[in-house]
């Protein structure tokens, strides 16, 4: 059984515009997915096609439209109860490790905070504090613990974060770009950190990004999205390697690489400037460059071969 199933999750927004008009934005169209125990998906796709509208849903911090979080077998958008079940196993670790950090209280008041929330007494908060500032190798963690955020760097910020996702001993940690904002030179012994906590704690991850070149660091399969729908999924060095649909074979070809033949080859796709609103059919039309009449059909996700799925007339 999965530990996670996402199933056919929607959220609409209605917006106005400079004529007074409203129109519907589509921030999660219909989305499909699961994590098995210990697993790792990235939801990958530029800014704006709905990945972190999905993490809200599945924590409830925006209500759905239609659909279901299937967690540890019960429904989360079923009730509160749920709901609250899913936030005790479930944590997120957010982009910005500068506000999502309290600069007034000690790391050791940020770590502990989940932990009170769910009952932990004095002694019990403690020990998970400093083993859970350990884990993400910041030493000594009773020094760390005294400290303010005002006196960590942005990467020892975004330790702590993780610290106090993994403190409460989660089943499912909802990463959302949690590297964007780090330097590079940081960015892959923090990604590194993560999946040794996932394979050491049997943590799974949701891995949130529009940056490909991280997402072979903590992925093992891969879903990829375009306003509000996944256009192609499956294992992650599968889809990178050969990507069948046009706009993640764009996002792949956007990867720098030190290759000058290799970034030749992949610079010769095209990514088309957007003609205007779609509407109906495929939302990927307008920019792609093997697009005909038939896709003005909105295409489904369709099975492939060794576990991929692709939503494109094209490559059928």
């Amino acid at each position: 059984m999965s530990l996670l199933e996402v199933e056919g999750l929607r959220r609409y927004f209605s917006e106005g515009s400079v004529l007074g008009k409203k129109r519907t934005v589509r921030a999660c169209d219909g989305v499909s997915f699961h994590i098995g125990r210990g697993g790792a998906l990235v939801l990958a796709g530029e800014s704006g096609s709905g990945k972190s509208t999905v993490a809200r849903l599945i924590l409830g911090l925006v209500r759905a439209d239609e659909g279901h979080v299937i967690f540890e077998g019960s429904d989360a958008l079923s009730g509160d109860t749920a709901m609250a079940a899913l936030r005790r196993r479930c944590q997120m670790v957010q982009q910005d490790p500068y506000d999502s950090i309290n600069p007034q209280m000690r790391v050791f008041d940020v770590v502990a905070e989940p932990l009170r929330l769910h009952g932990s007494n004095s002694d019990e908060c403690r020990r998970r504090v400093l083993e859970s500032l350990s884990a993400v190798r910041l030493e000594p963690s009773a020094d760390i613990s005294s400290k303010r955020p005002h006196e960590l760097s942005g990467g020892q910020r975004q330790r702590v974060v993780l610290a106090r996702a993994i403190a409460p001993e989660p089943s499912l940690i909802i990463a959302d770009e949690p590297v964007s904002m780090l330097d590079v030179s940081v960015r892959a012994e923090l990604l590194g950190l993560m999946e040794g906590l996932r394979r050491e704690r049997d943590i799974a991850f949701l891995y949130i990004t529009h940056d490909l070149a991280t997402a072979r660091f903590l992925g093992e399969q891969i879903a990829v999205m375009y306003k509000g729908r996944i256009v192609e999924s499956g294992p992650i060095e599968s889809v990178l390697s050969d990507p069948e649909h046009p706009y993640t074979r764009a996002l792949v070809a956007a990867v720098p690489s030190p290759d000058p033949q290799r970034r030749h080859a992949r610079s010769s796709i095209p990514i088309l400037e957007q003609d205007g609103p779609i509407l109906g059919g495929c939302a990927f039309r307008g920019r792609c460059p093997e697009a005909f009449e038939r896709c003005s059909i909105e295409p489904s996700l369709q099975e492939r071969s060794n576990g991929r799925r692709v939503a494109c007339f094209a490559r059928t």
